[in-house]
This record gives C-alpha cells, structure tokens and sequence, in this order.
C-alpha cells in the first residue's frame, strides 16, 4: 500500500466500513480538505472528538456522509476509533 492513498482501499473495503459515531457511508476526503487540516494541525488548532490537539499530519481520510466527521488514515490504516475522529466544521 501506497503513503498517502486512499486509492489503495478496495471500493469492496470502503462501501463495508462505516463512520463509528453515525453508522452512516464514508467517502474519501478530498486533497484540498486534507491541506487545509493538516494546516490547522502545524497551527496546533485541529482538535479530535475527545477535544485533544491533533499532533501529527493526516496522510488522507474519510468523511463520513453529512461530512461532519473525518476518519483519519495513519500508516495505511483507516482509524475507525470514534475518539480519534476529527469534527469538520464550516472552516475545514
């Protein structure tokens, strides 16, 4: 598996896996909405659902279907952990 691809995921493995806070579809994130967390994350101002300061960049994700919450990918690895999950607001 690639870094920083979501283009690796099957579409089988996508259309299985859900959001673990709404149960709903996830879709790959968009670049542009990856760049501009990853620049809240070197500003220190991107918080997860536990409301800690997210540390380290995002190489892609997952947004879940009414885009309120990112699913970030670490290593290859889709974090499907609901604490982990990022709130998309109207800025990001």
């Amino acid at each position: 598996m690639s870094e920083n691809s979501t283009s690796d995921f099957s579409s089988s493995l996508i259309q299985m896996i859900r959001c673990p806070v709404t149960k709903s579809d996830l879709t790959v994130a968009s670049q542009q909405l990856m760049s501009r967390l990853n620049e809240r994350i070197a500003s220190r101002e991107l918080l997860n659902q536990l409301g800690q300061v997210v540390e380290v960049p995002i190489e892609s994700g997952f947004v879940n279907q009414d885009e309120s919450l990112l699913l970030p990918v670490r290593g290859g690895i889709v974090i499907l952990i609901a604490d982990q999950a990022i709130p998309l607001d109207k800025e990001a």
